[in-house]
């Protein structure tokens, strides 16, 4: 499994946290290297060290706010089996995201905010851990068979309720609990099988899933460190 040397890993999450500072407060175009190595108190050249691009740091910063998000999926599901039913899995993972400037900007592809890290953002590993979820919730009965297109309209689904915001600005008087709640009840109503799933479905579904997230969390940590000084 990929170690990162302790100091120099210290040393890239302190340059990660002033990127997304400076992200957050102007914007990929305007970021530049230079500005990144003044907030994290370094040199220019020391960044370079663990990221040839600024385009690739800030991938990497991307892929550490992703850890954290699926970190908290796995360990929700680990604590509540429950939480692997689809609609109290999106659920949470819609108030997760709302908690992440960073993650929810993605999640709209927010323009302004990063620029063309919008393009690419998305890889093989991704795109394969998304299959991967709905084919283990069909599998086991979680999600009803009988839906044409289910992925796409159960994706879709759950988009809009992301988006809505970016072309309705009324519907942002709505409180985040609030829509959670109601893609919560779509979800539970529309995509679900009525009967309650026995528990040893959630812990076999939920066990394979967390290894999947397992499988991800390395595979972003070691693309995000692979370029650490030793």
């Amino acid at each position: 499994m990929f170690q990162r040397p302790p100091q120099a890993s210290s040393r890239a999450d302190r340059i990660l946290d002033a990127a997304a500072m400076l992200l957050l407060r102007m914007g990929y175009r305007k970021v530049t290297i230079e500005d990144i190595a003044k907030q994290a108190d370094i040199g220019k050249g020391t960044v370079y060290l663990h990221w040839r691009s600024k385009e690739q740091l800030f991938q990497a910063l991307l892929r550490r706010e992703s850890i954290v998000l699926v970190e908290g999926m796995r360990d929700r599901l680990r604590s509540d089996l429950a939480e692997i039913k689809p609609h109290r899995f999106l659920r949470s993972s819609f108030l997760a995201v709302h908690q992440r400037p960073l993650t929810m900007a993605l999640v709209v592809g927010n323009a302004e905010l990063l620029g063309k890290l919008r393009e690419g953002t998305v890889g093989s590993q991704e795109v394969l851990t998304t299959d991967r979820f709905f084919e283990i919730l069909t599998r086991h009965g979680l999600l009803r068979a009988d839906i044409p297109n289910l992925v796409y309209a159960l994706r879709a689904t759950s988009a809009g309720f992301y988006l809505l915001g970016t072309v309705d600005p009324m519907s942002v008087g709505v409180d985040v609990e609030a829509r959670a709640n109601a893609l919560a009840h779509v979800v539970r109503h529309a995509f679900e099988p009525a009967d309650e799933p026995r528990k040893e479905v959630m812990a076999a579904a939920a066990a394979e899933l967390c290894a999947i997230f397992d499988e991800l969390i390395t595979c972003y940590r070691t693309w995000i460190y692979a370029a650490e000084p030793g």
